[in-house]
């Protein structure tokens, strides 16, 4: 796959490697004659949603680039997850582009061709909803009735197993979406008080995949209960004085991002809607220039 600035800069592309006789290198030479500056290669499988260089990638994209892959495969293996990569896309201003498929968001013809995904998958959806409301009502005139009977019977067994699985669908779901927060709660709480850090794990995501304070807090709380997050996350905020919260907010920033740039900070503050110290709404590199500087003199920045 590659991710690929369209305009700026020849793109770059992330391959990935799923059997051993699948190897990156047919899919690099691709890539190069397509135009790509830039190969990050993935050894997750296109169906495994946990892919750590996807979702660097999705991090470090920026307005105007392009992420291309060869395949629509070498992406994703599920419509819904390859929908929502390029919604993310589209929510940074950049675009998505397959070689060997119509796809290409940058036009109007591949902007039509994802419409028609889109449509396809709703289709499908509504063929799932139906199908189960007609199995149902079937059921009903032959004198079954739905669910379990030891649940119907409030049997303890049964109702335990019932509340271990949607805890285990729970987590599952988590999983999934562990890359958009885990990394910044590890790193900024408790130093952080919960609201500055749900609007910087929002800063980069599309609107449907944003956080609530109190999502957010159930999600951590369930990764302590499960020892895949210390307890500490979840002790009191340190209390930091006004002066202090933007550029511990300014470093966050940069710290889960090393290489971003000024503009891009500048970007990603007035998504959270994060005011200047002059109370603006627009900010400019100089600003953020200078809270990085007192975020690395008093020891918030390395």
């Amino acid at each position: 796959m590659q991710l690929a600035p369209s305009l700026r800069s020849a793109p770059p592309r992330l391959p990935h490697v799923s059997t051993e006789d699948q190897t990156p290198l047919p899919q690099s030479q691709a890539l190069k004659s397509a135009g790509c500056a830039e190969i990050h290669e993935e050894q997750a499988s296109g169906g495994n949603r946990a892919r750590p260089v996807l979702a660097r990638v999705l991090e470090r994209i920026g307005k105007g680039d392009t992420l291309v892959v060869v395949r629509i495969d070498r992406l994703a293996r599920s419509l819904s997850h390859l929908l929502e990569v390029i919604e993310r896309l589209e929510a940074k201003g950049a675009f998505f582009r397959s070689l060997t498929d119509p796809i290409d968001t940058s036009s109007p013809q591949g902007k039509f061709t994802l419409q028609v995904l889109g449509a396809a998958a709703e289709f499908e959806r509504a063929l799932i909803r139906e199908r189960t409301k007609a199995g149902l009502a079937s059921a009903r005139t032959k004198g079954r009735v739905g669910g379990n009977p030891g649940l119907r019977a409030k049997d303890p067994a049964a109702l335990r197993k019932v509340r271990l699985a949607r805890q285990d669908g729970y987590m599952e779901r988590l999983n999934e979406t562990a890359q958009d927060w885990v990394p910044h709660v590890r790193r900024l709480r408790p130093d952080l008080a919960w609201e500055d850090v749900v609007r910087i794990i929002n800063g980069p995501l599309p609107e449907a995949r944003r956080w609530t304070q109190s999502r957010l807090l159930r999600a951590v709380k369930a990764y302590v209960r499960n020892g895949f997050l210390p307890a500490e996350v979840l002790a009191r905020a340190g209390r930091h004085e006004t002066d202090d919260r933007l550029p511990a907010i300014v470093a966050a920033i940069k710290g889960a991002d090393p290489g971003i740039t000024l503009q891009a900070i500048c970007e990603r503050l007035e998504s959270m809607r994060e005011r200047t110290p002059r109370g603006r709404m627009s900010w400019q590199p100089s600003s953020v220039r200078m809270l990085l500087e007192r975020a690395e003199r008093i020891g918030l920045l390395e």
